[in-house]
């Protein structure tokens, strides 16, 4: 069987700038000139979801990194008048989605994903099913819960083909306190940051109608492309903290968490198959989700530019083309 190959999206918000220029600056490398159309799976949350999209509906990077330099700050708005109104983001999300829901739709248009060139998968979680808003699209019946949801657009019984492209983007880009709710979707980060094992997984799901959709472990080349680490810790042996201590942190540590363990899963099944691009911020340097200032845009820019991909570069060489 032909190589399978799957390529997959961090969340991070702004940082998805980083991605976009280190998938440019693989491309310049000899031999590797549009290496990423050959994904037969794109996959991404939040921000990487919102590149997975792009990516299977054939936008350009020079289009996606064009959101990020020049568009997030519009994007990452938030006026006084909104703080007040929120009390200060104590009872409201720190950001509207308006900006961003009407970029979605210049990209995709009417655009569903069934619609789009490639297999896709995006991670979402959602609140609540009790009017079936995450199986409208599959018609599949559930008992009302919250859960973590997987839009995707492979042939078979749970597809999610009709749903909206940009809709997708905009649930699992709604990132908890920073953006609002979007039909009862949040972002996918809070279980799956890193999407690689969820795109693994859907790879081997028996509901898969097309052959193709099929690929057997050893024919399966993975690349895991993460928006930057940042290296955080929190001290102390023993923390007596309640609910005002631990709220600030407590988003970052799942996101954190629960992409080390898909790296983890991942490398463990696939071995040498599978290769981790995850650029490491020096001490000190932090970039948050919202990061947008001018001064802040080009120092991603500048670190984005100068990390070593070789690494990478020779991965690719060997696994995937």
């Amino acid at each position: 069987m032909e190589k399978y190959r799957i390529l997959t999206f961090d969340g991070g918000g702004v940082r998805g700038l980083i991605t976009v220029i280190l998938m440019q600056r693989l491309a310049r490398e000899p031999g590797l000139k549009d290496w990423y159309k050959r994904a037969d799976l794109y996959a991404g949350t939040s921000t990487g979801g919102l590149i997975a999209l792009g990516m299977s509906h054939g936008i350009p990077l020079n289009t996606m990194r064009k959101l990020y330099e020049e568009k997030c700050a519009r994007v990452f708005d938030d006026s006084w008048i909104d703080d007040v109104l929120d009390l200060f983001n104590v009872t409201g999300a720190d950001y509207s989605n308006e900006f961003l829901e009407s970029e979605l739709k210049k990209w995709f248009g009417n655009t569903t994903i069934g619609g789009l060139e490639k297999r896709v998968l995006v991670t979402t979680f959602d609140l609540d099913n009790a009017d079936d808003a995450s199986v409208k699209y599959s018609g599949t019946p559930q008992a009302r819960k919250w859960k973590p949801k997987l839009f995707h657009n492979f042939v078979g019984t749970d597809t999610d083909a009709r749903a909206p492209a940009y809709k997708v983007g905009l649930y699992t880009s709604a990132a908890p306190t920073y953006f609002p709710t979007v039909d009862g979707f949040v972002d996918g980060g809070v279980f799956a940051n890193n999407p690689s094992m969820c795109a693994l997984v859907q790879t081997q799901d028996p509901r898969n109608a097309d052959p193709r959709d099929h690929p057997p472990l050893d024919q399966i080349a993975l690349l895991s492309m993460g928006t930057g680490e940042l290296l955080k810790y929190i001290s102390g042996d023993n923390l007596d903290w309640g609910y005002a201590q631990w709220v600030k942190p407590l988003l970052s540590i799942l996101m954190d968490g629960v992409a080390g363990i898909s790296d983890y899963q991942c490398r463990q099944l696939l071995r040498d198959k599978y290769h981790r691009l995850q650029p490491q911020f020096p001490p000190g340097q932090e970039f948050k989700l919202d990061s947008v200032k001018p001064e802040e845009i080009q120092a991603m820019v500048e670190f984005a530019e100068g990390w070593d991909i070789s690494e990478t570069a020779a991965w690719l060489e060997q696994q995937w083309l």
